[in-house]
């Protein structure tokens, strides 16, 4: 047993001894990639050839290791040096991304070749990803067309989910967006993008890594403005992407505007000054009074604590509302605004259980305060009411609505009996 054991060690040094030149190819970056570039160039322009040949390769290369090296050729032909250009010292290849037809055919054929290699070698997928940020980074190293093209394909890839929108951090660089490299790589990424999927796609993407809403730093600070950015791309034929962007700036300004109103609030501000912002937030943003209506509505039931105890929760509400029934008032100037505000109390009261029995209560103190119109509650009665909680609030102002047809039926009388 013992002369056993003595005999293991020498096993090891036998092996190596026969792998010696494959370990060297292997482990050895310039053999690497003289490896690659002479395949490359042996097997020829033909995508499907290549993608065999780099099926192939990866059993007795260390695709692992030099992931960069591979990516680097596949896409410009030979290593990069910082900046994008080209190393001298080494043998390069035309058989690459950069030196193929710039047209959608051969970049979707590009995109297919680099799926396949990830899909065959999994541990890839990172290594790629590094790879892709790095060549945003260098784009300024790139000539124009080699640009269209990188933006060809990555547009196809991230539209198939072969690559996270989140490699597209890149171009916020400041010296790409300064000189308007950002801008102008980001159409021809978004039109191949669109030309595979449709725009909710893109715009899901997007969102899932908080980008949605930064389209605008693709320009340089002093042309960050909606109207810039919608010509830009409209006049790119990306009419697409520049109404979901002015609708996530819509968005984003709403979102301001409300957290900045409940901090008003919460100062304790006049509602003198609480109305004059508003007003010029809707003229600046183009709000419509019907969408502010809605984000005052629920500012105002924002910035309180509200009892849990049904009984003791009304009693709040009424007061609190009380105090902020002027600045309602000032932007229901509109029956539609009216309807909105009602449903919006209707759905708060539906979400909010310890509300429910506070509906009426609520509905009856703006119509004394002149916030709702007679005309807007019977329209919300009769016709417009929500299904949320639909049957306990027609209920609860029930006797309410009937004094108000009543109360409209005596006053129609006493005009007759006038004239």
């Amino acid at each position: 047993m013992s002369n056993q054991r003595q005999q293991k060690p020498t096993l090891t040094g036998q092996r190596f001894k026969t792998r010696k030149r494959d370990e060297k190819e292997r482990f050895d970056p310039s053999q690497f990639q003289e490896s690659i570039v002479q395949g490359l160039n042996q097997t020829g322009t033909d995508l499907e050839a290549i993608a065999k040949f780099l099926d192939a390769s990866g059993a007795k290369l260390d695709y692992r290791r030099y992931a960069e090296t591979l990516f680097d050729i596949l896409v410009a032909g030979g290593m990069l040096a910082p900046g994008g250009t080209l190393s001298d010292d080494v043998t390069c290849t035309d058989v690459c991304l950069f030196k193929a037809q710039e047209n959608m055919e051969t970049m979707q054929a590009y995109a297919q070749l680099f799926n396949k290699l990830i899909r065959r070698y999994k541990y890839l997928e990172k290594g790629f990803e590094e790879e892709i940020k790095k060549l945003l980074l260098f784009l300024k190293g790139f000539t124009e067309s080699e640009r269209n093209k990188l933006a060809m394909v990555t547009g196809i890839l991230l539209a198939n989910g072969n690559l996270s929108a989140a490699i597209l951090i890149s171009l916020y660089n400041e010296n790409l967006v300064k000189e308007g490299v950002s801008a102008s790589f980001a159409v021809k990424l978004f039109k191949s993008w669109l030309s595979e999927k449709d725009i909710s796609s893109l715009a899901n993407s997007l969102r899932k890594v908080g980008m949605d809403n930064r389209l605008m730093e693709l320009f340089p600070p002093n042309k960050r403005s909606c109207e810039h950015f919608s010509k830009y791309f409209t006049d790119a034929g990306l009419k697409e992407l520049s109404d979901f962007a002015r609708n996530q700036q819509s968005i984003g300004a709403r979102k301001e505007l409300q957290k900045e109103l409940q901090e008003q609030m919460s100062r304790g501000e006049p509602l003198k000054d609480i109305i004059a912002y508003v007003q010029e937030e809707i003229k600046k943003n183009n709000i419509s009074e019907q969408i502010m209506i809605g984000r005052i509505w629920s500012s105002v039931m924002s910035c309180v604590e509200w009892n849990k105890k049904e009984e003791l929760v009304t009693e709040q509400a009424i007061k609190h509302l009380k105090q902020y029934s002027p600045l309602l008032k000032a932007f229901t100037s509109q029956g539609l605004s009216e309807l909105t505000l009602l449903l919006k109390i209707q759905e708060y009261c539906y979400d909010n259980i310890h509300f429910m029995k506070a509906f009426q209560k609520i509905v009856v103190l703006l119509y004394k305060a002149d916030v709702l119109s007679e005309e807007a509650i019977l329209k919300w009665y009769n016709e417009a009411c929500l299904a949320k909680g639909k049957s306990i609030f027609l209920e609860q102002m029930k006797k309410f609505v009937e004094w108000l047809k009543n109360a409209e039926e005596e006053s129609e009388s006493e005009e007759e009996e006038a004239d």
